[in-house]
């Protein structure tokens, strides 16, 4: 959520900002001034009105009196009404607008995304090289035959080695992140609306979770649990930043189509991740940030992947984020590069939301946060990644180094 006293010191500034991502004519900022300026007056008029009911509930009631106190709380009763419908009004408006991009992001969509650090070459084969859905059914890695019966489209199942090394790639996360002194997390996985809307999801994202009986979603990242950790928690400003990370399966409704960069685990109703999460002081976030771009960058070293960072344009940024890099692996067999973890800080859009405070021990007075969130990492294309860019000629894989410690009898390669 954007801080109401910055539309209305600097609209236009807010507007040229957020004009960077598209079209914000709906938005009308101007309507969401003037019903802060309602609700500013209906808070002034209620006080007074109540002041005045005050007043005289000190004195000896004369029939008069009584008349008067009946008339004022009548008064008040409508007051308190309109003020809730002006309250409620301006939140969901407010609710709805996206973060400012930093300064420094470009305006536009995917077509202005800059690459702005590349690892690795793309492998070349001295053979006809298969894609992932063939090695992967070939060496008997994943059932996606069986996962489509038992679930439907848009899933898939591990299964033996397949198995093996998707739960070594959580391994090596989770090992990497404990040694580099993040707190180990695993959260609900069932969220209540309000933590979506504190995260950020909400309103716009509702059609992409997934719901049960109870209006209850399913994570979508384990980003959405891990910024309601502390939801209307005042910090200690000494223990900042706080850094977790967490393990989830997540759950969206997009899902693969028949379209060949998105067939068999590029794109499903599951996968699973690990997440970072900090809560920062303001004047540490961007140190945050490019902690967390780092973090995932030798994540991705130490699995020898040719991969590249790229800095997101305004209007291919999350609504809630003010800036992201992606890291994003490379995909043989599509010729394209495919998004494994994004990087983001959210300056203090999700800490008001929530209600995220320190006290700034400066000018002594409870300030919000910022949060900031990053994959670390996803694993349903850094498999296919591994299996394409490692395999051999033999139809084998060979298995990264950094992966070989978590599976049995230190395999070298999948056959």
């Amino acid at each position: 959520m954007l801080d109401i006293n910055l539309i209305r010191t600097d609209l236009e500034g807010v507007k040229t900002g957020l004009a960077k991502r598209g079209d914000i004519t709906h938005f009308d900022l101007e309507k969401i001034i003037s019903l802060d300026d309602k609700r500013r007056a209906l808070i002034t008029l209620s006080e007074e009105l109540k002041a005045k009911k005050n007043k005289y509930s000190k004195v000896k009631p004369t029939p008069e009196i009584i008349s008067e106190m009946k008339i004022l709380g009548a008064q008040i009763k409508t007051q308190e009404e309109e003020l809730a419908r002006v309250d409620e009004e301006l939140t969901a408006r407010m609710l709805e607008l996206p973060n400012i991009p930093a300064p420094d992001v470009l305006a536009g969509g995917k077509e202005n995304n800059e690459v702005i650090y590349t690892y690795g070459k793309k492998p070349v084969f001295n053979f006809t090289p298969k894609d992932h859905v063939e090695l992967a059914t070939s060496l008997n890695l994943i059932d996606y035959e069986r996962a489509v019966k038992m679930s439907g489209s848009g899933f898939w199942c591990y299964t033996g080695n397949g198995a093996l090394l998707e739960w070594a790639l959580l391994s090596y996360f989770i090992d990497f992140h404990t040694n580099n002194g993040y707190d180990f997390l695993i959260p609900p996985f069932l969220l209540t609306e309000k933590s979506a809307y504190i995260s950020g999801h909400l309103p716009k994202f509702r059609d992409d979770l997934f719901w049960n009986q109870d209006k209850l979603c399913l994570n979508a990242t384990s980003e959405m649990m891990l910024g309601n950790y502390h939801r209307e928690e005042t910090l200690d400003n000494k223990k900042l930043p706080l850094k977790y990370f967490a393990y989830s399966p997540c759950f969206r409704r997009e899902a693969g189509s028949y379209r060949q960069e998105e067939r068999g685990m590029i794109r499903g109703h599951q996968f699973n991740k690990v997440e970072m999460f900090i809560f920062s002081k303001p004047e540490s976030s961007w140190e945050m940030f490019a902690e967390m771009t780092n973090n995932a960058k030798k994540i991705m070293e130490g699995l020898d992947l040719h991969f590249q960072v790229s800095k997101l344009a305004a209007g291919d940024c999350s609504a809630a984020m003010a800036k992201t890099y992606d890291v994003e692996v490379y995909i043989p067999s599509m010729g394209i590069y495919k998004e494994v973890s994004s990087i983001s800080n959210a300056l203090d859009y999700q800490a008001r939301r929530g209600q995220i405070k320190y006290k700034n021990e400066i000018s002594g007075k409870n300030e919000f946060v910022h949060t900031l969130n990053g994959s670390g990492l996803a694993t349903s294309r850094l498999l296919p990644a591994i299996l394409e860019q490692n395999q051999q000629a033999d139809g084998s894989v060979l298995i990264p180094k950094v992966l070989r410690q978590y599976l049995p009898k230190k395999m070298k390669f999948l056959r």
